[in-house]
């Protein structure tokens, strides 16, 4: 709140009240109120009997006509010449606006304050309580008073746009939410150093405060303002009013940080189950309450929950649809205004308060600007529109849509940097996107993982969203693995063909040693997924082995590591985890059985060794004796001797004619 220098001046010009300088014949000090009823504190009789909703004035016609131009026309063009009631139940501002009036016509001084002023100048102008009838009327005072008291003060000129509420549409026409809502644009987009105001975010208590108060209160020279000072003080406001004075602050060149943060603040305060329950709790622990609008906003609104619109007024439901479309159209058209967070809860709301769609349609828009922010539980919109589904995985999937629509925009609309930044700027920005799409590829895993359970989930509807992203999104498909498994799992009447058409949207070459583990030991996937597997961690293993380079750089990419697989193990829910580590434990089991035999296997081939070893000794022959050692000599020098004779012959080219023949025997006949 605001407090200027110049109120104390014209609460001294004004003495705080204003007094007419006429009696008008009727001398009175006061009104007094007996129930539902107020009289004149005078001896004459009344002759007019004024009624507005459930509060009669019984009053003199003489004071009245005097200062009011719709009194004169009533009554003197009435065809009832003793006409002695009158029933104004469309007098703005209702009983005390006239009674404040009344008593300004009968030269009772009154009391300006910020909580009845705008209701006063509706009602003086309803009255036509003009100059024309008498100089220093109602209208001219009533409006000095806002032009010089009202819109100087921060604190002031929030209550009277806080007053206006009920006064719609003469505290337009009279531009009374107009000049309002500008002094307090002005005052915000202020430089805060600058600032020797009161501000506070804590209620106001109706009568002024002191000077005490506002110096202790107040900031001191060396307290340094914070930027969003305003918030709490704005958020106070009905939703029309706040947003003409959000659209004054855009105009004024506000920061679109600081008026996301506003509208995030207020829809915290009107809307609690938007954000958290209890966030609609002022610092002292009571509801912040609209004193001036209906009863039913005691505390801001209620969620409500699909189905039970039978329990829940058609009224409030109005009023947070109403609240809900306002605050998306006053969004700031930057990115990063309000969190992806947020939208992803303002949309939930807009989807269950059936809002305009074309708002919807926006709101999404918005949502996939900034869709690698989001995270699985914004995600988990539940399905309002009675669909067989128990999460809305379209609206998922026209995010996806409207995120990779704005990544193709981006990566090919024209550089605004100079010739000898663009390759710079360009390599920066497809490194971001592709940071982008593949934090959006984890989340739809994980997405995909967490509706997979529902049985209703239609095969094309996974399929589809698990397709969406190109492939250079993932690097790794452990996450699809994960959620094809928990699909597979859900619905188990999958026949054959299904099953293989699921597993086509998975690349086996991107799935990591433990995911291959678990697929090649997995009946739930087709046998022929389970021989890829097989294929690609055979070729790896043997690569790694060769210490060769895969052929090529995507196929090195493929090679995921552990630090990927912890990060894409905690993006998941927790349910899954606990599957995920089930799964693990059967994996290393499987791994200790398998070392088990490995080291059986080593102490067989010990033990066969050693057989071998005795057998040999065994077979090995024994010590030949002197006799039999001599005869090997013996034959040995034998061969030697034919070698020699051999060689010799076949130096001697006539040996053989010289050598005779040797004689044959015959045999005899007889």
């Amino acid at each position: 709140m605001w407090e200027s220098e110049t109120e104390s001046v014209s609460g001294r010009d004004y003495g705080n009240a204003v007094q007419s300088t006429t009696t008008h014949g009727v001398k009175t000090d006061s009104f007094e109120q007996k129930g539902q009823s107020w009289f004149v504190a005078t001896d004459i009789p009344s002759d007019l009997l004024v009624q507005i909703e459930d509060v009669t004035f019984h009053l003199h016609k003489y004071p009245l006509l005097s200062r009011s131009g719709k009194m004169n026309r009533i009554i003197y063009e009435s065809r009832d010449a003793e006409l002695s009631k009158i029933c104004l139940d469309e007098l703005p501002g209702g009983p005390e606006a006239f009674e404040l009036a009344a008593k300004f016509c009968y030269g009772i001084a009154i009391d300006l304050s910020a909580t009845n002023i705008s209701g006063l100048r509706c009602a003086a102008e309803y009255l036509e309580m003009t100059e024309d009838l008498e100089e220093g009327n109602l209208i001219i005072k009533t409006e000095a008073f806002l032009s010089y008291v009202v819109l100087s003060s921060w604190r002031d000129s929030i209550l009277v746009l806080k007053s206006c509420e009920k006064l719609s549409p003469w505290a337009e026409n009279l531009q009374i939410v107009r000049r309002c809502s500008e002094s307090i644009a002005w005052k915000a987009c202020a430089n805060p150093k600058g600032i020797k105001w009161q501000y506070t975010g804590k209620p106001w208590k109706v009568s002024s405060p002191t000077w005490n108060q506002m110096k202790d209160s107040s900031p001191s020279r060396n307290q340094q303002v914070p930027p969003d000072w305003w918030f709490e003080d704005v958020s106070i406001l009905w939703i029309d009013h706040f947003v003409r004075v959000i659209t004054a602050i855009k105009v004024k060149g506000m920061r679109h940080e600081l008026i996301g943060s506003s509208i995030m603040q207020y829809a915290a305060k009107w809307l609690p189950g938007l954000i958290k329950e209890g966030s609609g709790l002022s610092e002292d622990g009571s509801n912040s309450s609209n004193s001036n609008g209906s009863s039913s906003w005691r505390g801001g609104l209620h969620m409500i929950v699909s189905g039970s619109g039978d329990e829940v007024p058609s009224v409030q439901a109005k009023d947070q649809r109403m609240i809900v479309e306002s605050l998306i159209s006053i969004l700031p058209q930057q990115k990063d205004s309000v969190s992806c967070s947020f939208l992803l809860r303002l949309l939930r709301m807009a989807n269950m308060l059936k809002v305009a769609p074309a708002l919807i349609t926006e709101l999404e828009k918005r949502v996939g600007m900034q869709f690698e922010q989001a995270t699985l539980a914004d995600l988990l919109i539940p399905c309002y529109n009675k669909s067989e589904t128990m999460y809305d995985v379209d609206l998922v999937q026209r995010l996806l849509e409207h995120f990779i629509v704005q990544e193709q925009t981006e990566s090919s609309s024209p550089s605004r940097y100079p010739f000898s930044d663009k390759h710079k700027h360009d390599g920066s920005q497809r490194g971001t996107n592709l940071n982008a799409k593949m934090r959006v590829a984890r989340l739809v895993d994980s997405y995909l993982t967490e509706v997979s359970r529902d049985r209703n989930l239609s095969l094309t509807k996974f399929q589809v969203l698990a397709e969406a992203l190109p492939d250079s999104a993932r690097t790794c498909d452990d996450g699809l693995y994960r959620a094809i498994d928990s699909y597979l799992k859900a619905h188990p009447t999958l026949s054959e063909h299904e099953r293989k058409r699921l597993c086509r949207v998975m690349d086996c070459q991107k799935l990591s040693v433990d995911a291959c583990m678990h697929a090649s030991q997995n009946e739930r996937l087709p046998l022929r997924v389970v021989v890829q597997v097989l294929f690609s961690e055979q070729v790896k293993i043997s690569n790694a082995i060769a210490n060769i380079p895969l052929k090529d750089a995507e196929e090195y990419h493929y090679q995921p590591l552990v630090s990927n697989r912890k990060s894409l193990l905690g993006a998941t829910p927790q349910s899954f985890q606990e599957g995920w580590t089930a799964a693990k434990k059967d994996i290393n089991t499987l791994k200790f059985e398998l070392e088990t035999v490995k080291t059986k296997y080593v102490e067989l081939q010990n033990d066969m060794d050693n057989l071998q070893r005795q057998f040999d000794k065994i077979a090995k022959p024994k010590q030949a004796s002197a006799w039999t050692s001599g005869w090997k000599k013996l034959g040995k020098l034998t061969k030697m001797t034919n070698v020699e004779t051999h060689d010799i012959s076949s130096q001697v080219p006539n040996a053989e004619q010289t050598t005779k023949t040797p004689r044959r025997w015959r045999n005899s006949i007889s």
